[in-house]
């Protein structure tokens, strides 16, 4: 591997190019390129070749490593090809068996070689045996490991001998020095090249327990160095943003903004009011800001941007507003159209379905400044959209357009500064975020928090159906129709298979349509046609249909108050957060509302955690806890999308005495020595820094 590795870290060009061996290939797939890499390349697990079991002390279900010479070695075919060894020490023999073989274990196994043997024993027809156990050929009398052996992540054509050879060889030379002051590092912690050695390599007598469950002061020191680097990063994109100038926004009494406050058929609620003042005193500063808001389910989110909205309209500027999916943008744009048309306020509407002169005119409203709010999904942010003066961009479900698109979103949104100054940026969540991640996914945002519902949401009561009971929940629904009331009936989004989606939809579809004749019943999904969407979205709005059957494309901003019965099928299937969020789309009118849970089969342990904490709770603070609990902060951010975990070895939720710590010395450091910093930044982000800041 030393060869293969340049001096600086780097693998050279020569090696980069098709004629690199596999291994190097492999390792430049995984992203170890610097020695750095390698060096923060830690173990999955550790298996003790410091001592020797003697064969017979070796019993079934031990993991165990045995030194014997091998007596027999030959390949049977009953009752299928395999290669069969025999060992033999001055206590007993063990057969070795392999299913999988080559030539080179033939010739390694071979009659008299002495070989230890590593790996689990069981009780065989011939006696003890391991099935392809590790083995090495060894001479009498040959040293035992000092330390624990490392096993690593690895890919095909990366053999775990030759990854453990170059992240030894780039311990070695990777740059471990420390950057950090001494009073910066919790007490306690080791240095860090010291705690990278006991990582990768532990001693014999080391606590195996605490390495693994990652509570040793060697991963304490890792997991705050990595917090750290993340706290920095968001540290200093916010006083990076500080130095941007963007249009300051105040109130204008008596204008839209109070017109629109006025004309409103409800009160704002005591949270509403007050995540109100943080935005406008955010809007009139000379400098961009950068908030969050969040709030659960129909906690009224849309009608403080859409105050935030009038405020920079009412200062001569224009809004874009940006939803993830087109019915949600269309559920926005009717709303604001219901609320800002009757104020004489111009609202253009863009969509990747809008085409054609229509789309041509919406984009000339932008670009000429007619358009004092223009909605839409990320068809707003394409090349040919301009707007005469951008002031303010708010983006609903921010968190759903994955990461690689959230910086995307930020760098175009932010192209459109006119007169060098940015727009303010106000991004929003129906899915409340854990205090954890907030504290780090979001340290360079600040976060208002919708904490109250408005008056007369009538709590939804959750029900677990077996699949088997399907004939009762359409009973059910029969039921509910009869009343006047009106039905969803959501089917899960396949990722893999648009064409298995649609073919689950269409066939509860027809079956609801075969038990309710007289009744309309209509069908979306996300392969029809925009028009028909709106139309069926139109009819079920209207309450001409009574049961409508979707696949999650109604999972966020749809409100038919009418609506007291919702089916989710194979619930298993969807996350947490998902099922609340669907489930938020009842209870909205005045009757009592019911959310019917159908499962199929046998559940695994996390569907069933799943289930059960959606049954115990509303809370949407606390499902968005278990729901990070349950899938690790990467997924709950949409991280996958990017390809990239944001952190591989802190865990939010074990690991918030670290992130405090971090968080406090983190603007300290960047102060007192920002070259430092940076530094420690590059050493641990690299370009990940940027997911940070998105």
């Amino acid at each position: 591997m030393a060869e293969a590795i340049a001096q600086e870290g780097t693998i050279p060009e020569s090696r980069a190019a098709p004629k690199a061996s596999a291994p190097v290939r492999a390792l430049e797939r995984m992203g170890l390129v610097r020695d750095i890499d390698l060096a923060l390349h830690v173990p999955l697990r550790y298996e003790d070749e410091t001592r020797l079991t003697r064969i017979a002390d070796a019993h079934d279900g031990d993991t165990v490593q045995v030194e014997g010479v091998v007596t027999d070695s030959q390949v049977t075919y009953r009752p299928r090809r395999q290669l069969v060894a025999r060992i033999r020490d001055d206590s007993g023999s063990m057969v070795l068996r392999f299913v999988n073989f080559y030539p080179s274990h033939q010739k390694a196994l071979a009659r008299g070689v002495r070989v230890r043997a590593r790996g689990d024993v069981r009780a065989g027809f011939f006696g003890r045996e391991m099935v392809h156990p590790g083995f090495k050929a060894v001479e009498p009398g040959a040293p035992l490991a000092s330390a624990l052996t490392p096993v690593y992540p690895t890919v095909a054509q990366l053999p775990q001998a030759y990854l453990r050879k170059a992240i030894a060889s780039a311990l070695q030379r990777a740059p471990l020095h420390e950057m950090l002051p001494p009073e910066v590092v919790p007490a306690g912690l080791p240095a860090l090249r010291d705690a990278l050695q006991r990582v990768h390599h532990p001693s014999a007598d080391a606590a195996l327990g605490a390495l693994l469950d990652h509570s040793d002061p060697a991963w304490q020191r890792l997991k705050f160095e990595e917090l750290l680097a993340q706290q920095l990063a968001q540290h200093e994109a916010r006083l990076q943003r500080a130095s941007l100038h963007a249009p300051p926004l105040p109130a204008v009494p008596g204008a839209l903004h109070d017109r629109l406050l006025a004309a409103l058929p409800f009160r704002l609620t005591a949270a509403q009011q007050r995540v109100g003042r943080e935005i406008a005193a955010d809007l009139a500063q000379p400098r961009p800001m950068h908030r969050l808001l969040q709030g659960d389910v129909g906690s009224g989110k849309t009608v403080v941007a859409a105050l935030a909205a009038t405020t920079a309209i009412d200062n001569g500027w224009q809004c874009a507003l940006m939803a993830p999916t087109e019915i949600l943008a269309e559920q926005h744009f009717r709303k604001l159209v219901q609320w800002l048309a009757p104020l004489n306020v111009g609202v253009a509407w863009l969509t990747g379905s809008r085409k054609g002169r229509a789309r041509e005119a919406m984009v000339a409203r932008a670009a000429s400044g007619d358009a004092a709010l223009v909605v839409g999904t990320h068809a707003v942010i394409q090349d040919d959209v301009r707007f005469a003066r951008l002031g303010l961009a708010i983006v609903d479900e921010q968190h759903r357009f994955g990461v690689e698109q959230r910086l995307e979103l930020r760098r175009k949104l932010g192209s459109q500064a006119s007169g060098g100054q940015e727009p303010h940026f106000l991004m929003m969540s129906a899915t409340p975020i854990p205090r954890t991640l907030a504290m780090s996914y979001f340290a360079d945002l600040d976060v208002s928090t919708i904490d109250e519902l408005p008056p007369g949401r009538q709590p939804v009561t959750t029900k677990l159906f077996a699949d088997t009971r399907r004939d009762e929940v359409v009973a059910r629904i029969r039921d509910e129709v009869a009343r006047g009331r009106q039905v969803y009936w959501v089917c899960p989004l396949i990722e893999e298979s648009q064409t298995l989606d649609l073919k689950n939809a269409t066939e509860t579809h027809r079956q609801l349509c075969a038990a309710l004749p007289d009744r309309m019943i209509g069908l979306l999904h996300g392969r029809m046609p925009a028009r028909e969407k709106t139309a069926v979205m139109s009819l079920f709005g209207g309450g001409q249909m009574p049961v409508l059957v979707s696949t999650t494309v109604i999972e966020v901003g749809v409100d038919v108050p009418n609506a007291s019965l919702m089916v989710i099928e194979h619930a298993e299937r969807f996350g947490l957060a998902q099922l609340h969020q669907l489930r938020g789309r009842i209870g909205r009118g005045s009757d009592a509302s019911v959310c019917v849970l159908l499962y199929g089969g046998a559940l695994s342990p996390t569907a069933k955690e799943r289930l059960r904490a959606i049954g115990q709770t509303h809370d949407g603070f606390e499902i968005a806890r278990r729901d990070l609990e349950i899938r690790g902060p990467g997924e709950f951010m949409g991280a996958r999308q990017s390809g990239d975990a944001l952190l591989r070895f802190a865990d939010l939720a074990e690991d918030a005495p670290l992130l405090q710590h971090a968080r406090a010395v983190a603007p300290r450091l960047l102060a007192s020595d920002p070259q430092a910093a940076r530094a420690h930044v590059q050493r641990w982000l690299g370009n990940r820094a940027d997911y940070f800041k998105a």
